[in-house]
Parts: C-alpha cells; sequence; structure tokens
C-alpha cells in the first residue's frame, strides 16, 4: 500500500473483557494479511502498565494512551473493570480528552460505560449487551438504545453487542475503510458471517426470561418453556398466574418489557431454532411442536425476527443433513465455495470521503 495504515488504539485496563478486545485485533492483522499495511494496531493503557483482563490474562501495552501519537480509531472493550467507578471515571476522562482528535470512537459491549460516562453518546443510538441495556438505560437515559441491535453506527460513534459482536462491528469497520471484498475475505478467515441475521434476541430469550421473571413469574417462566404447544393465551396465562387478565398483562410488561403474546412468539421461535439445526423434522411438523397454529404462520414469525426462513436458517446453522422429508421449501444453499476477488489496487474509503 502507498498510503498510510490507518491507527487503530485498543485501550486496556485491569478487568477488560479479553475477546472484546483480542477479536477486533485478530480481525484487523487477518486484514493486514489481505493487504499489507492496511492498519496499525495500538494496545493501549492509560499509564502504560501492564494490566489483566476480566478472566486473568495479563497484558503488557505498547503505551501509555497519550503517547500513542495520532489515531485514527479507538476502540473501548467491556468488562467487569469498567463498572467499577474508580475505573471509568478515570476512562470517561480520557476519552473526553482525546475523542475530537479521532475520527471513530468504538464501544465494545460493556465498553459503553466508559464511552456514556463520557457524554459522548448523550442524544445518539447505541447498543450494548442485553443482559445490561435496562442498567444502561437507567444511568444513561439521554442514549437512543437499541438493546436488540449486534452493532449501531452513530457516528462518530460506533457500539456493539456482546463479546462475539467486537468481531461484527470491526468487520463493519473494516468494510467502511477497505469495502466489502477486503471485509468478506477477512470474514471467511475467521469463519464468521460478514453480516449476522436478526439481532441479540435470538441468543438470549429463554435466559432473559428466566433471568428478568420475579415473584409469581419464576415458576411461570419455567412452566411456559417446557409447554409451548400448549394453550399460552393470556387468558390461560392469567389462569396459571392467578391473576386477572388486565392485571397479569400489565404486571408482565413491567416485568419483561414486552407483551406476554411478544413474548410467547419469541420463546417458541427459539425453541424452533434448535429443533431446525438439531433434527430433520420437517418445518411443518417443527412449527406444531413448538404451537403455532399453521406452518405458513410460523414461516412469516421466524422470518420477522430472524431475517430468513426456517429452511434457509437450517441450511446456514444446521448440520450438513439432507433435506427433511415433507420440507417442499427446502433448496440447497448457495455456493460460498469461490474466493472473493480482492482488488490490489484499492483504496481505504475514508468516512465522509
Amino acid at each position: 500500500m502507498t498510503e498510510p495504515p490507518i491507527r487503530i488504539g485498543l485501550l486496556a485496563y485491569d478487568g477488560f473483557q479479553t475477546l472484546d478486545l483480542t477479536g477486533p485485533l485478530d480481525a484487523f492483522d487477518s486484514a493486514n494479511s489481505q493487504c499489507r499495511g492496511a492498519y496499525a494496531t495500538v494496545t493501549v493503557s492509560l499509564d502504560g502498565a501492564p494490566v489483566a483482563s476480566e478472566p486473568g490474562l495479563r497484558i503488557l501495552p505498547d503505551c501509555a494512551l497519550d503517547d500513542a501519537g495520532a489515531l485514527d480509531t479507538l476502540l473501548v472493550p467491556g468488562g467487569a473493570g469498567l463498572r467499577r467507578p474508580e475505573v471509568a471515571g478515570p476512562i470517561a476522562a480520557a476519552l473526553r480528552r482525546v475523542a475530537p482528535s479521532l475520527r471513530r470512537v468504538v464501544s465494545i459491549c460493556t465498553g459503553i460505560y466508559g464511552v456514556a460516562a463520557a457524554g459522548l453518546l448523550d442524544g445518539r443510538r447505541a447498543t450494548t449487551h442485553w443482559l445490561f441495556a435496562a442498567d444502561i438505560r437507567r444511568r444513561f437515559p439521554a442514549i437512543r438504545l437499541e438493546p436488540d441491535a449486534i452493532y449501531v453506527v452513530d457516528a462518530p460513534l460506533y457500539s456493539s453487542a456482546g463479546i462475539t459482536a467486537a468481531v461484527d462491528l470491526s468487520l463493519a469497520l473494516i468494510e467502511e475503510d477497505y469495502g466489502p471484498a477486503m471485509a468478506l475475505a477477512v470474514a471467511r478467515d475467521l469463519v464468521v458471517y460478514l453480516k449476522r441475521t436478526g439481532g441479540q434476541r435470538q441468543y438470549s430469550e429463554p435466559l432473559r426470561f428466566q433471568t428478568l421473571a420475579v415473584d409469581g413469574f419464576a415458576e411461570l417462566s419455567q412452566w411456559v418453556a417446557a409447554h409451548l404447544a400448549e394453550d399460552l393465551t393470556v387468558e390461560a396465562l392469567a389462569a396459571r398466574a392467578g391473576l386477572g387478565v388486565r392485571q397479569f398483562s400489565r404486571r408482565f410488561k413491567q416485568v419483561f418489557g414486552v407483551s406476554p403474546g411478544q413474548q410467547i412468539e419469541a420463546l417458541r421461535l427459539d425453541a424452533a431454532r434448535d429443533h431446525l439445526t438439531g433434527s430433520r423434522a420437517a418445518v411443518e411438523t417443527i412449527a406444531r411442536m413448538v404451537g403455532f397454529n399453521s406452518s405458513d404462520a410460523f414461516r412469516r414469525a421466524f422470518d420477522r425476527q430472524f431475517g430468513l426462513s426456517p429452511t434457509d436458517y437450517r441450511h446456514r446453522f444446521g448440520p450438513a443433513l439432507s433435506a427433511p422429508e415433507g420440507d417442499k421449501h427446502a433448496h440447497p444453499p448457495p455456493d460460498q465455495s469461490r474466493d472473493p476477488s480482492l482488488d490490489p489496487a484499492a483504496r481505504r474509503r475514508r468516512a465522509g470521503s
């Protein structure tokens, strides 16, 4: 390359989440293997001293943040450390100081606790790990939080969901800088999808339901998960909870943030995903097993939630099985064997240029 590399800073601190930092680092390194000199990565801490990740991995940063020189982009990983005021305070102050000189500030997972405390996300769209969304909304109400998103771009602020979503956002940064061919090559190298379908809820729904359940809803949440094919109308659920329909609906939405019908559909769709990837049952059979009245209603709900049909989901994420009998919508997955063509003369596309 004739142009200088894009300089990426990765901010480490005691208690950072390991993959939040190493995932993007590997993605940018892969980009360099596709096009030498695409990125120059610098791992920094506030004072340049060694730090330990949340699981205990000790790293020696390249330098202190103030000694890193001109950076194009700064990534702030999440981790339990940043949720402690004594760590978040100094990091927020540093971010306020350096942000005006950066093209991009990137919050990974709960890195939002530092970026939000700096006031950089006020009035902007952002996301974070689904488990911390309610706390972020409570502590930083000025943020326009999108808790189901894998990542959100509200330039010059970028944010991602939890942990592995750091790679999704890194691929988006690479595509922004050097185009889709480069991003696709990196995705293939890392054996991940260039753009994941669906949002965070597809990974978290049953756990979210059980985690948020309190009081009388705790027993109900366990019972519902084991009886998805049964009558789960609001009336039936209210009767099981020993409440009137209106009182039940009101309390349910207060606890879970969605209506009973929305929650039941999400749980049924999550169970359907398990059947699609773990069995050869036909789509029509799975629809009945998880409580949908018709396969057409099931397909529409599945596409609405995950962005692809049940059969396409099975082809992408299931084992290499032949098409189930009776699945009239089955078709072979597209050929993905050809490598993308990378133009050796490609130049990065800087935001706004």
